[in-house]
């Protein structure tokens, strides 16, 4: 199901009617405060407003991030806030997707279908316990990623990039494809978020960094076996 935080009762009613009327499984809440108080267990999604009373849109995507049970649930940002900054930060904070308002309705169906259905992608290739390529080993069950016997430290995007590239070792990926699979929208602004994320990722992974060749004139490539 579909979990909608927005305090504005018209355009709650409005997605609600929008999203059941295309067939998706929607419940919403006004606030983070009443829908931490329900069963989230089955969400596939959240759609959430920046500004809510209490606790607003960032506070939540925090505290789903750090659930065992709710942390890979794709989450979109719905809010007038559409300030480049802003938009990066709720991304960098581990948001899937940004919509500003005013939004067209068709755009909004669309961007919440593509989310579900790559989260149910996501899962299907998450049931790999781990993932590795020489000394890098990822954890996906736990969540962590380690450098030989090491833990590695990563943001939640740079975590992203790398289980990214080690589910497509050696295939050639340019930017704009990064952004819409890691970042979980199209991004039509700079993509040197990317070169400064892909730059952060290999001074954490040392020499194995190195693994992430830049392909000219179109992005990157993990070379690891």
């Amino acid at each position: 199901m579909t979990v909608l935080i927005e305090d504005d009762p018209s355009i709650r009613k409005l997605v609600e009617y929008s999203l059941s009327s295309n067939g998706i499984s929607i419940v919403s809440f006004p606030s983070g405060e009443e829908a931490f108080e329900s069963d989230l267990k089955d969400a596939e999604l959240f759609i959430l407003d920046i500004m809510l009373p209490g606790m607003d849109g960032m506070e939540i995507l925090s505290r789903i991030r750090k659930d065992p049970t709710l942390g890979r649930v794709p989450v979109i940002m719905l809010t007038a806030k559409d300030s480049e900054y802003d938009i990066a930060k709720g991304l960098d904070d581990g948001a899937d997707d940004y919509i500003p308002k005013p939004f067209g309705i068709l755009e909004l169906i669309s961007r919440v279908k593509a989310a579900i259905r790559r989260g149910r992608m996501n899962g299907e290739e998450k049931k790999k316990e781990t993932l590795s390529s020489g000394d890098i080993n990822m954890d996906v069950t736990s969540h962590r990623a380690y450098l030989g016997d090491r833990e590695i430290s990563l943001t939640q995007k740079e975590y992203a990039l790398l289980e990214y590239f080690l589910t497509h070792k050696g295939i050639a990926l340019s930017r704009d494809k990064l952004l819409t699979e890691v970042w979980g929208y199209n991004y039509v602004g700079e993509t040197r978020t990317v070169d400064v994320h892909i730059r952060h990722l290999r001074e954490k992974l040392g020499t194995e960094g190195d693994k992430i060749e830049t392909v000219k004139g179109l992005g990157y490539r993990f070379s690891g076996e």
